[in-house]
């Protein structure tokens, strides 16, 4: 894949606990200034029981924060089975966190309100 001049990719893998039953592909955010989008879709049938996590952001040199705050949200939903893929333009890690727990509601409701 090839990314924009001033895109930073990082790549983390967590071992899960909660799998997930089939689920369609959820996608919550915007990709825009302070904002981002999270992605969730279901891993390959047969998956070793992981959470693959793929970010892709403007915000150069903040893999350290970036791994604090997928640890954290890792530690609070143990999901395996799920590709999380994020698209970020400058979110704090507040707004990170709120968009991460934001698909996992939607992924628990089944797009249901």
């Amino acid at each position: 894949m090839s990314l924009h001049a001033g895109i930073e990719a990082l790549d983390f893998c967590y071992d899960g606990e909660r799998a997930m039953a089939p689920f369609a592909p959820v996608l919550v955010g915007v990709v825009g200034s302070g904002n981002l989008e999270v992605l969730l879709e279901p891993d390959e049938p047969g998956a070793a029981p992981q959470c693959h996590v793929s970010v892709e952001t403007s915000a150069r040199g903040f893999g350290p924060i970036w791994a604090a705050v997928l640890s954290d949200f890792h530690a609070r939903h143990s999901l395996a089975g799920v590709k999380v893929s994020i698209h970020d333009m400058g979110a704090t890690p507040a707004v990170v966190s709120l968009r991460l727990d934001q698909a996992v509601a939607e992924l628990s409701t089944g797009g249901r309100p």
